[in-house]
This record gives structure tokens, sequence and C-alpha cells, in this order.
């Protein structure tokens, strides 16, 4: 059976060290690091995921600013709290909780974030960075993966890399990241052809499509690194509803050497990697 990557357990390990590091420069410069999250609608799952990092917040000792509208929020109103936002000294860090409505220009507004604000790695400076491997915040559910894959002591260089998903948000970002590391990456998608003769020679395989259980043990290396981004809601026949992600967790933790769970592997991440670009966003002002 596969080794477990418990994101649950290294999320709870970095976010004391963040802890602990806020605690110190609080001390020494004034001010905690400060957070605003943007959120718009009902949407519950939004909801959840940003009760989660504001609670993180919480806990690491930085300052919330989180800004909650009603769906009928119009673009120029939401732009102009971005501005003010981006004016004010206690906030390092926005992240513009997606998905918005379909009214909003959610495209617009994430580029109308300061770049040195973007806590979600998403300007187009911060990405234009990472395509040029130059210091820049890194978007945080793919910097939680590739943090994952250090603890586990993973090998990256030489290695065969394939991500199934090339969003903005994790597939693309996650492939430069690999290519960063010296694997040897390929993406594939919706319009790949011979998808499973691709991903079984993956050395590490990357899954982030938001398909429930749809990569297969026979889609999956012998020993391959698996780690599985997506996290979709499913209900049974008796109305019983349960996460899983994009992974047949069952039937691939036969074959690969290490795997992370669905919920408990890249979720706790991608909060704790929110958190450290916060700090790194506020570190950044006082220490040039």
């Amino acid at each position: 059976m596969a080794v477990i990557i418990d994101g649950k357990a290294l999320a709870k390990k970095m976010q004391s060290a963040i802890a602990a590091e806020v605690a110190q420069l609080q001390a020494k410069y004034g001010r905690p690091p400060g957070l605003a999250v943007l959120m718009v609608g009902d949407n519950p799952a939004s909801a959840a995921y940003v009760k989660n990092k504001e609670t993180a917040c919480l806990r690491a000792g930085i300052t919330s600013f989180g800004k909650h509208f009603p769906a009928s929020v119009t673009q120029s109103e939401l732009e102009q709290v971005i501005d003010q936002l981006n004016a004010d000294d206690r906030v390092d860090g926005i992240l513009i909780q997606l998905p918005l409505p379909e009214n909003l220009d959610a495209i617009a507004l994430l580029n109308r974030l300061a770049p040195e604000k973007d806590a979600d790695g998403l300007h187009p400076n911060n990405l234009g960075k990472l395509v040029r491997g130059e210091d820049g915040l890194r978007s945080c559910t793919p910097a939680g993966v590739m943090e994952l894959l250090a603890e586990a002591k993973i090998d990256i260089a030489g290695k065969n890399a394939v991500v199934i998903g090339r969003s903005i948000l994790v597939g693309k970002p996650v492939a430069l990241m690999l290519l960063e590391k010296n694997a040897t990456v390929t993406i594939v998608h919706s319009r790949t052809k011979n998808l499973a003769e691709i991903t079984s020679k993956a050395d590490i395989l990357i899954a982030a499509i938001g398909r429930p259980e749809m990569i297969t043990a026979d889609m999956v290396k012998p020993d391959a690194v698996v780690i599985d981004v997506g996290i979709n809601r499913v209900t049974d026949d008796a109305g019983k509803s349960r996460l899983v992600g994009d992974v047949d967790y069952a039937g691939v933790s036969a074959v690969a050497s290490h795997i992370t769970p669905v919920p408990g592997g890249v979720g706790p991440m991608t909060v704790t990697m929110l958190l450290h670009n916060t700090v790194c966003s506020y570190r950044r002002k006082f220490i040039q």
C-alpha cells in the first residue's frame, strides 16, 4: 500500500512555525500581518473555505480583514474596495475567493490587485515571475503540492511528471514549478488522446481536473507518486454525501508508492501557503 502524504499534519507543523514567526515580527515591527479575503455571494463551498482561512489567520496571529458581499455587488464597487485595500498599510495580502458570479469579471479584478499583495499568486506579474524562475508570490495550491513532495522527500529532478488539468489556478503553475525542479513535464487535458497511455508513464502524477475518481489504478505506473488536487462532493443512492478526489483512492493506493488523501491532503496546504504568502509580503515591507 502507498505511503500516505499527510497534508493535515504538514499544515499543522508549518502553521505553528508561521505563528511563531508572526509573534517575533509583530514584536519587532509593531503590528501583525493582515490578510483580506473577499467573498461574493452565498456559495456554501466558498463560505466553508473562507471560514477555514479566517480561522487559520486567527491561529497564526494574522489580522483578518475579510469582506463578504452580496451577489448583487457590482464590478465597480469591488474595484473600489480593492483600491482601498491596496492603499491600506495594515493589509499585506488580498485574496479574491473564486469562483465569482458570472456577471463579474474575475480576471479584471485579479489584475487590479497590487502584485505585492496578491496572496494567491495569480496576478500576471507574479505568474510572469514564475515563468522566468524569479522570486515572487506563488499560487497557493501548486506551492502546497510542492511542499508535500518535499516533505515526502520525493526526488523530482529527472522524473517524468504528468499534470492532469491545465487551469491557471493549478495545472499550469504546478507544471512550471515541477519544471523549475528539473522534472520532465507533460500536461494532459480534456482534448488529450490516449490519456491512460500517458499517465501510466508518470513517475509523479498530479490530478487536478475536478472529476470524481476519474484516475483509476490501470492509469497509474507502479510505484508512482500521486498527488490528488481534486475535491468533489458525491452522493450515494441513500442520499449520503462524501468528499472524494479526482483519484480512485482505494484502487490507486494499491499500486502507487505515495499518495495524498482527500480530504486531508492538498486542501490544508492551500490555506497554509496563503498564510505563508501573506507573511512574505509583510516581511518584504520591512526587510528590503
